[in-house]
């Protein structure tokens, strides 16, 4: 493609169209975290070869509600907010390779095309979705961060709800969970043009390349899942509740590292 310029199509002499810039990614935000254990078996039905279930907890579940601010290396996004803002669920589980335990992300919806076409690059299964989330605020009556704050969460996708949760916080915490705490390991594939095989597949490993945070806390939660006729987060019943969290984050994105290629 000589003459045009873009991390990610569309490709233009100027580059300016590029749906996303090149890396690295800068993300401020709010996570609402809800650990649980499911059936074992059901995060294994999740994870390909040459991937395995953790070698402990290997049903535990982490689904997460996130509210982003993020941008390219400019920053240029910040002050144009219609590309910087967009939120996010993802279902995230642990699993095993070459005797090193790595965090996994099974399910995620957004709801703006730039972040899809990040997921594509960093190997996130990302999916159009509608999520909101109760903001934090000190004036009327938003909760705010203390014992007893109460935050909604919901997530729909194809016209469907298929999850919705309540987080009551009880007391700051020194963890924001543990099952998203680990490298990621994904798979970012392409199928072959011709339909034979894959063009693209690798299995890579990727983490935050800078992080900060703020005071955890952590609290009791309601969950609810529903099915739908194209989602299966369903299937991840909820077995045994395990935690919930609230944190405001900063997170820099800068690339990962290939594990190995498909044959």
């Amino acid at each position: 493609m000589t003459g045009v310029q873009g991390f990610f199509p569309p490709k233009t002499a100027t580059g300016r169209s590029a749906l996303v810039p090149a890396p690295p990614w800068h993300y401020s935000g709010d996570l609402l975290t809800i650990e649980y254990r499911t059936d074992p078996d059901r995060v294994r039905d999740l994870l390909p070869e040459p991937l395995e279930p953790a070698g402990t907890d290997p049903g535990a579940v982490a689904l997460i509600w996130a509210d982003w601010q993020s941008c390219g290396p400019s920053k240029g996004e910040l002050l144009d907010p219609v590309r910087a803002q967009y939120k996010e669920c993802f279902a995230v589980v642990r699993c095993g390779y070459r005797g090193r335990t790595y965090s996994r992300c099974v399910y995620i919806w957004v709801d703006k095309d730039f972040a899809i076409a990040r997921g594509i690059h960093q190997g996130y299964p990302k999916k159009l979705g509608s999520i909101h989330m109760t903001r934090p605020h000190p004036y009327g009556p938003a909760p705010r961060m203390e014992p007893g704050a109460a935050f909604g969460a919901t997530l729909a996708a194809a016209d469907r709800r298929i999850a919705q949760a309540v987080v009551t916080l009880r007391e700051p915490s020194e963890t924001n969970g543990f099952v998203n705490a680990h490298p990621m390991a994904h798979h970012r594939q392409l199928p072959a043009i011709d339909g034979k095989g894959l063009a693209l597949d690798e299995l890579i490993a990727s983490g935050a390349a800078a992080f900060e945070g703020g005071q955890a806390w952590s609290g009791d939660a309601e969950l609810d899942l529903f099915d739908a006729p194209t989602e299966e987060l369903a299937a991840l019943t909820v077995e045994e509740p395990i935690g919930a969290y609230y944190r405001q984050v900063g997170v820099t994105w800068d690339g990962g590292t290939l594990l190995e290629r498909g044959l």
